[in-house]
């Protein structure tokens, strides 16, 4: 993720952009619409026998011309995911 949607005063953490591998251009976007986005995290304490949690997302349209695409998740991303990385699932398919 690199960061959450912003203007000059107002930033909406509801929607975070994410930079995609290998995507440089606003038509090669069009195929991860939809695709679901999954954000994997450490916590301090276990829950159901592991450390691991997550908080899913969805690419919902492309953020300008260079391949970047913007995801809206369940729960707003925290602070700390900015600069991490984020697992695109390929499902579900519009093929």
């Amino acid at each position: 993720m690199s960061n959450s949607n912003r203007g000059l005063r107002n930033q909406y953490e509801h929607t975070a952009l994410i930079q995609l591998e290998n995507v440089n251009s606003k038509e090669e976007t069009h195929f991860y619409e939809g695709k679901r986005v999954a954000y994997l995290y450490r916590a301090p304490t276990a829950k159901k026998g592991t450390h691991i949690r997550c908080i899913w997302g969805r690419i919902t349209r492309p953020h300008g011309n260079s391949g970047t695409v913007r995801a809206k998740f369940r729960h707003n991303l925290p602070p700390s995911a900015m600069g991490s990385t984020v697992r695109v699932m390929l499902y579900p398919s519009n093929i």
